[in-house]
């Protein structure tokens, strides 16, 4: 008997508890139906059904047999690290690494690479494919990323993020002129009714509060430099809240301009500085990360 607790982090929140499940655990839609079906999950501390709609945040607590499908398998892949100690690391994630296993991306992720440079020293609050992972970027989107080791700092860096004390600040080439230097998007962000995938800024009941910073670093011809700074951490907050007021993040494949620009395999966004507190120590902790060699040679072309 396999049992799981697991936290509901931000991109699984309002959806379906079989829909989530499949995709924490890494087993089909029906499997996890009938994992529910047979009572093995709690939400709240209750019995579930299928249709029950998560929120960010709940727990999960899961109980089943024969889980040899679950867990991600180390792999010997190089991790860029700016910081490690026993509690956590702060990694520079490349373009084009998924951060944790999911249907069609089941192995080389950055969990994969993880596992096998922690071996077992990885938080277990997210679930067996997500161990150590608090928050995340993109696929396509570069930089900074923190991992929890265990889950006294798992929980710590979660209540930092809550409070808006976790520092997120981007770097981005966005399309357009800006008349103003800097300001704030403020706009809630929900799940697309229309496309399950898309994220868009909502005022159903469901949206949450969203609320990005920027500033244009260098404006050009058609695109500017920008910095973007997080106050929350919404699935995809950038990218919709760009696209939001007419100017698309460079790249986008999902909310900006087809086709992207030449040079580009994906949306110009880098996590460049992530900011926290030692979960143990409470000192301030700051990482920067250079620009990619591909976003600079973008740069340079506009």
């Amino acid at each position: 008997m396999q049992e799981h607790n697991i936290e509901i982090p931000t991109d699984w929140d309002g959806e379906r508890l079989d829909s989530a499940l499949a995709g924490l655990l890494g087993v089909s839609r029906s499997r996890a139906q009938g994992i529910i079906a047979q009572g093995m999950v709690l939400l709240r501390g209750r019995v579930t059904r299928k249709s029950d709609i998560l929120a960010e945040g709940d727990a999960l607590h899961c109980r089943f047999n024969d889980a040899t499908e679950l867990a991600a398998r180390p792999e010997a892949i190089p991790l860029d690290i700016c910081f490690e100690d026993d509690d956590l690391l702060i990694v520079n994630k490349p373009q084009g690494m998924v951060v944790h296993p999911a249907p069609g991306n089941w192995e080389h992720t950055l969990v994969n690479a993880l596992l096998h440079h922690c071996g077992g020293s990885l938080s277990g609050i997210n679930g067996v494919l997500r161990p150590g992972i608090v928050h995340r970027i993109d696929k396509d989107t570069s930089g900074l990323l923190a991992v929890a080791k265990n889950d006294l700092a798992h929980r710590s860096l979660a209540t930092q993020i809550a409070a808006h004390v976790f520092l997120r600040e981007y770097r981005a080439v966005a399309h357009g002129s800006f008349r103003e230097t800097e300001g704030v998007v403020d706009a809630p962000i929900a799940r697309s009714e229309r496309d399950r995938k898309r994220m868009c800024v909502s005022r159903a009941a469901s949206a949450k509060p969203a609320r990005t910073h920027w500033n244009v670093r260098a404006q050009y011809e058609r695109y500017a430099f920008m910095s973007l700074r997080l106050e929350t951490g919404r699935t995809h907050q950038i990218r919709v809240h760009m696209a939001h007021i007419g100017h698309a993040i460079a790249g986008d494949p999902v909310y900006g301009a087809q086709p992207p620009p030449k040079g580009l395999a994906g949306q110009c966004l880098h996590a460049a500085v992530l900011g926290l507190r030692h979960p143990r120590t409470g000192v301030w902790l700051q990482c920067e990360a250079d620009l990619p060699a591909w976003f600079a040679a973008f740069l340079e072309r506009i």
